[in-house]
């Protein structure tokens, strides 16, 4: 396996100076093609400035960071969306569905954005829809399906023009047991197919599906670890 994600003593401070806080304190990091790792953190442990820094939505105060071999940690704000759009798929707990579109529209949303042609994004489209599940949801608005299927529809959104990278920011975190069960599920599905899965999370019981488990306190990564019972599987 290649290194896909390799971060290099990576510091991130807001208020420099007499208040500063260290949210990221020189962290270094190898993730490697097809893996499917989960990133657990309490509140204020950096897990999210981390998942920023790896989704390319913010850049470090020192260190860099290189994504399939290219140093993006000095980027402008153009160039990393550029990065974003090729490389890497976003989920959120929120799932940030627009709520006067489609499931099918809000899937080919970012596919507008990216350049897509109509006829190839309702395409790209309709097969994301289909491998979530939500073959008869197509044509219906956020407000007209549970959490889990929101969610279903955010992934498919997510893979629809399949980008090496999933990251998903506590994926199940508004869902109950069995849509978490569900979209786990889906996360582990993508990751057989070749896809390298990074899930930020709090949660134990989920951090523990991933093949990887690393866990950050206080910005600094106190934990790298195998799961020894999924590696074997």
């Amino acid at each position: 396996m290649s290194a896909l994600v390799e971060i290099r003593d990576i510091c991130k401070v807001y208020n420099p100076g007499e208040n500063e806080v260290k949210a990221l304190d020189h962290v270094s990091l190898t993730i490697h093609e097809n893996e499917f790792v989960a990133i657990i953190g309490q509140s204020g442990s950096g897990k999210s400035t981390l998942m920023n820094m790896l989704g390319c939505l913010d850049v470090p105060t020192s260190g860099n960071y290189f994504l399939h071999g290219q140093d993006v940690s000095h980027m402008s704000d153009d160039e990393l969306s550029d990065v974003r759009n090729k490389e890497i798929g976003f989920i959120f707990q929120g799932f940030n569905l627009i709520a006067s579109l489609t499931a099918l529209e809000n899937v080919e949303l970012p596919l507008i954005y990216r350049g897509v042609g109509k006829r190839e994004r309702t395409r790209l489209a309709d097969t994301a829809l289909n491998k979530v599940g939500l073959e008869k949801r197509k044509t219906h608005k956020p407000a007209e399906m549970s959490g889990g299927q929101q969610q279903r529809v955010a992934i498919a959104r997510a893979i629809a023009q399949a980008p090496p990278i999933i990251l998903a920011d506590e994926p199940t975190g508004n869902l109950d047991s069995g849509s978490s069960k569900e979209i786990m599920g889906i996360l582990k599905t993508l990751h057989e197919e070749g896809r390298t899965v990074i899930l930020i999370t709090h949660d134990n019981d989920i951090a523990n599906q991933a093949k990887r488990v690393i866990k950050i306190i206080d910005g600094k990564i106190v934990q790298d670890s195998i799961n020894e019972q999924i590696a074997e599987k």
